[in-house]
């Protein structure tokens, strides 16, 4: 279908307006905040009321304070992020006239060769199946060998974990590599005595991860977008791709390495390691899939610096493995990633069929194996997290009857607090947030475990699960002691303001704790979720980790970029690219597009945004010429589109983390070891690593499109 050229129409208020929603919702994107909106309290008791009288929430329970008259008015706090803003955004045009139902079609179910329906289904199953790889522990088994085949020297450890990041994630992608190597190298550089800092390795992960998944379609979501676009084959996209990656990797390492952490505290010449007992080696892995698996460790960790070294150490040194879930799902992803390359190669242009044909069944049979995995073993299972239950039940009821007791309040009152350790004494190590609490000698500086009653402890159904984009979905604010401990606000969904900004009477209006409440769906689907995380503990882990809300996201963006294009601002940013490619030729091509993409990724959507923006803007140049009968050469056409390609991948490791969703979720993670990466910190470290990468990326490309790619006229599909 041929686009609309015209751009007289850009002077129009309904496409002004459109482009100032475009660049206001990329603003609130990039940084997400919250609106407070304020209901009456009778209509919100009301609500209250009806939800308790239908049984969908326990009953309201009325709070008796005499003397404190409650406010008018109950605050609800709505975020506006990636997931609402291109939402609303899409809304508000709708009702202005802007965009219709022609806009909202084309940028859902597709058009010029790009179909968000199609791109979602194939990314979504096939996440599924690396994230199950993922459960089964196989990415931290295999990371622990790599430590073990790394042995104590530094430089050969961080080569060999560099290696091994950079290859599994070329075929699984970025994402699976993020959720459990993060926290490998979290608890790594925990139990190392002389890593001081863990800035070298997680950053390092995270740019290589990143790096990585450019090779493979399959491996991220703006390669699906970029190659469907523009109908590339699968096999030619990575033969396209895989030298000027391969030699990024290669040439980043040492720049690392020699340049950026050349420091003994961030990568000793010597690792020393602290040395697991012979009782935890005899233990039994602990599979975190299983809610309490743990028992009372969860709640130790709080607490006890000491316990929190040791549980890091059994974590790495002695890691769970499901052998049977991951063999199963290495050969499942080979197969879909072999028959995906061979199909792709062997169909004729115009007579594809959706990608997600092939990875949707893959899928459902890993989801099967999943499945009867876990009822196989439900007894056993269910053992293990009833025995935490009791475990964890046990502790609370003691740490009552402790806090109850007149000695236990002295020492409250007496004795610091462990977690405010970092401000108090003179000998703890700051990690950029994260504080290691030691001594001179390396213990730890806090020998007798001390209970804070003024704490409570957050009771979490899944031990140490960690959720990809955590505030996505609708939590609880948990409390600590520390401020630095507060949870860090990320992009998400409905959020529950801190307990000391709800007053009295809406705290007890929503939840009545005392006495036993008629059960309620809430109830009802807390218990049926706990029945399904205990049955099928891999099941429920992978599907809380799957990127849902990539999808609302992803759409919206779609339906934005198409309300450019037919609004006339799409074919202008087109003509500006045309005049530019004109004067400057492939090598300005692959330069000019190169910046831009790394750019926008921090400022239009992240690098799915992005690529959806540029790959329209493409595709308008494309019928520019077609229209004017003046071909574009070969080679300043794919010097352009792979240029994209390089810089809508390495821009996730640029100048802030909403670049990429990958970025969002390797913040949380680190979040929740208590490791801060401060925005400041991101930028600093990053932007020589982008700027070396693109320049290194992009000189290979220059010189591979001089060889392989001709001046003679590009196909411009008439």
């Amino acid at each position: 279908m041929s686009q609309d050229l015209d751009t007289s129409q850009i002077k129009e208020w309904r496409s002004i307006i459109t482009l100032i929603i475009f660049v206001l919702t990329n603003i609130v994107v990039l940084f997400p905040f919250h609106v407070r909106i304020y209901f009456p309290r009778w209509l919100a008791n009301a609500i209250l009321d009806g939800l308790g009288a239908l049984r969908i929430v326990p009953p309201r329970k009325i709070a008796s304070q005499p003397d404190k008259k409650p406010s008018s008015f109950v605050r609800l706090s709505v975020p506006l992020n990636f997931v609402t803003a291109p939402l609303i955004a899409d809304l508000f045009l709708l009702a202005i006239l802007a965009i219709g139902r022609q806009e909202v079609h084309d940028g859902t179910i597709g058009t010029d060769n790009i179909s968000p329906i199609d791109i979602m289904a194939f990314f979504l199953t096939l996440a599924y199946i690396a994230i199950s790889i993922d459960a089964s522990g196989l990415i931290r088994y295999l990371a622990f060998k790599v430590l073990q085949k790394g042995g104590d020297v530094g430089h050969r450890l961080f080569f060999f974990l560099y290696a091994f990041f950079f290859g599994l994630g070329s075929f699984i992608g970025n994402d699976p590599i993020i959720l459990s190597g993060t926290a490998f190298l979290a608890y790594m550089t925990r139990v190392s005595r002389n890593i001081v800092h863990p800035r070298a390795w997680i950053h390092s992960q995270f740019a290589v991860a990143n790096i990585a998944s450019a090779i493979l379609v399959s491996s991220n979501p703006t390669n699906l977008v970029l190659a469907g676009a523009f109908k590339i084959k699968f096999i030619v996209y990575t033969a396209n791709m895989i030298v000027p990656v391969v030699v990024t990797a290669i040439v980043i390492f040492p720049f690392l390495l020699y340049i950026i952490f050349a420091d003994v505290s961030l990568i000793p010449l010597s690792i020393e390691m602290h040395e697991l007992s012979d009782e935890a080696k005899a233990k039994k892995p602990v599979n975190p899939n299983i809610p309490h698996a743990r028992g009372n460790d969860d709640e130790a960790e709080e607490d006890n610096p000491e316990q929190i070294k040791s549980l890091s150490l059994e974590e790495i040194m002695n890691p769970f493995l499901d052998k049977g879930g991951a063999a199963f799902g290495a050969v499942i992803m080979a197969a879909t990633l072999v028959t995906l390359l061979v199909l792709n190669a062997a169909t004729d242009s115009g007579h594809e069929r959706p990608v997600y044909w092939v990875t949707l069944p893959a899928a459902f049979v890993m989801l099967c194996w999943d499945l009867a995995s876990g009822w196989i073993y439900r007894h056993e299972t269910r053992e293990i997290a009833a025995k935490g239950r009791r475990e964890l039940e046990i502790a609370r009821e003691r740490r009552k009857s402790i806090c109850a007791s007149p000695e236990q309040k002295v020492l409250d009152r007496t004795q610091p607090n462990v977690h405010d350790l970092s401000s108090k004494s003179p000998d703890t190590k700051h990690t950029n947030g994260t504080s290691l609490d030691a001594t001179a000698d390396g213990s730890t500086g806090i020998k007798t475990p001390h209970v804070d009653c003024e704490t409570p402890v957050s009771a979490s159904v899944i031990a140490e699960k960690e959720e990809p984009f955590p505030d996505m979905l609708p939590q609880a604010t948990l409390e600590t002691s520390s401020k630095e401990r507060a949870l860090m606000t990320s992009p998400g969904g409905l959020d529950v303001p801190p307990t000391d900004e709800i007053d009295e009477e809406t705290r007890g209006a929503v939840y009545n704790p005392e006495g036993k409440t008629p059960t309620t769906l809430v109830s009802l689907t807390a218990d049926v979720y706990r029945w399904l995380q205990e049955t099928f503990p891999t099941v429920t882990v992978v599907m809380s980790h799957l990127p849902f809300p990539l999808i609302p996201f992803a759409l919206s963006m779609f339906v934005l970029v198409q309300a450019l294009v037919t609004k006339g601002w799409v074919p202008v940013f087109a003509y500006g690219w045309d005049r530019w490619v004109n004067k400057t030729g492939a090598v300005g091509a692959i330069g000019g597009m190169g910046f831009l993409s790394v750019i926008l990724c921090n400022f239009a959507g992240t690098n799915i945004g992005t690529t959806i923006l540029l790959s329209r803007v493409i595709q308008a140049w494309e019928e520019i010429h077609k229209q004017n009968h003046i071909p574009i050469s070969d080679r300043d056409f794919w010097a352009t589109v792979y240029s994209m390609a390089l810089g809508v991948n390495y821009g996730a490791f640029s100048t802030s983390f909403s670049a990429s969703l990958a970025g969002l979720l390797w913040r949380d993670i680190l979040a929740r070891k208590h490791i801060r990466v401060g925005s400041i910190e991101f930028v600093r470290v990053n932007l020589p690593i982008i700027a070396v990468a693109m320049a290194v990326g992009c000189t290979v490309l220059t010189g591979e499109v001089y060889i392989v790619r001709k001046t003679t006229p590009h196909d411009l599909r008439v």
